[in-house]
């Protein structure tokens, strides 16, 4: 009985094989078949490509932010001014939070990807998005103990399925190690967009919209947090959010974006 068992099990193992790797080549098949069809587009300007999401042309067009900037604030510098100088808009307002860097300026080909990753599924962007954050942010990660992604509300996050911010802080948890925690802070109150109101609007839309709750308090008190979102425009939205972490008495709070809006530049004081 035993032996009549033996060679059967054995020719059971053999097929399963077999299934198994006709169903690896034919995946393979299908995903190459499909690559050919449908290539890759660049977000920019929907040019075939391969691999990321952006062509060398459209990559070219990027603004990438690197120093002489803001200590502060991450604003470019149209030359140097010597170190620890900070801009006029970080003398007159200063945020909350201590020190904000992004990876490009805001402008045609980053609002693109942008738009993309947040409203088109393009969850794709993410990793490469994330990998130029993390060069931007160096030396804010080398400090940080946790990432936090700037929430959304639960209505908005069902609409859209996933949270952008999100999307880029597992892509930078990734490149440097740091933590990434997206259930220490919560979004406790439904915001209007921001899009389209002036610097007061967008504060008054989001005071008290962001909380820590209680039971949280204790994984927080003492650490030093990065909030991670796309865009910073008036700095509105990140600045209640350093405000909720810091009355959780956070150490200190960091930003580090994708891009940000920047004005005609400032002279430093």
């Amino acid at each position: 009985m035993d032996a009549e068992i033996a060679p059967s099990r054995s020719i059971s193992s053999h097929l399963r094989g077999a299934l198994s790797a006709c169903r690896e080549v034919w995946t393979h098949a299908a995903r190459l078949a499909l690559d050919v069809a449908l290539p890759t587009l660049c977000v920019g300007c929907r040019e075939p490509v391969h691999g990321e999401g952006v062509c060398a042309a459209c990559w070219a067009k990027l603004s990438f932010i690197a120093p002489p900037y803001c200590p502060r604030l991450g604003i470019p510098f149209v030359y140097d001014p010597g170190p620890e100088l900070l801009s006029m808009e970080a003398i007159a307002n200063p945020p909350a939070y201590q020190r904000a860097r992004a990876a490009v300026r805001y402008d045609d080909v980053a609002g693109t990807l942008v738009h993309a990753l947040k409203y088109q599924d393009r969850t794709d962007l993410a990793p490469i998005m994330g990998r130029w954050m993390a060069r931007a942010g160096s030396e804010l990660l080398a400090d940080a103990d946790v990432l936090i992604p700037v929430p959304l509300h639960w209505k908005r996050g069902f609409s859209r399925r996933y949270n952008q911010s999100g999307a880029l802080a597992r892509a930078i948890e990734r490149q440097s190690g740091v933590k990434l925690r997206g259930d220490l802070l919560q979004r406790v109150r439904a915001t209007e967009q921001q899009v389209g109101l002036s610097r007061s609007e967008r504060a008054s839309n989001v005071q008290g919209a962001f909380k820590v709750s209680a039971d949280r308090l204790p994984e927080l008190r003492g650490r030093r947090a990065i909030l991670i979102d796309d865009v910073l425009t008036s700095g509105a939205t990140v600045d209640a959010c350093a405000r909720a972490l810091l009355r959780a008495k956070v150490a200190h709070v960091d930003v580090l974006v994708f891009a940000r809006v920047v004005d005609t530049p400032k002279a430093p004081i």
